[in-house]
């Protein structure tokens, strides 16, 4: 199995990654829980979901900075 593209997280709305991260998180504790109780049978998918999730929050940064930058400051008017 691949790692995720980018580039398929830049085409979520807001909405969509919001819940992504929600879900990826799950998904996360669900695979800790399974380690812990020695039932994990893909422990590469520890790796894909950190690398899914460090994705999802580099693309919800970005977009809040672009919003940051968009909206002009007191000092700039």
């Amino acid at each position: 199995m691949a790692l995720p593209k980018i580039q398929e997280v830049r085409e979520l709305s807001d909405e969509e990654l919001s819940s992504e991260i929600v879900a990826t998180k799950k998904k996360l504790f669900d695979l800790r829980f399974q380690q812990a109780t020695r039932r994990l049978e893909t422990p590469h998918q520890f790796k894909h979901m950190r690398h899914r999730l460090a994705q999802l929050l580099t693309i919800e940064r970005e977009r809040e900075l672009a919003i940051e930058s968009s909206v002009p400051t007191q000092e700039e008017e």
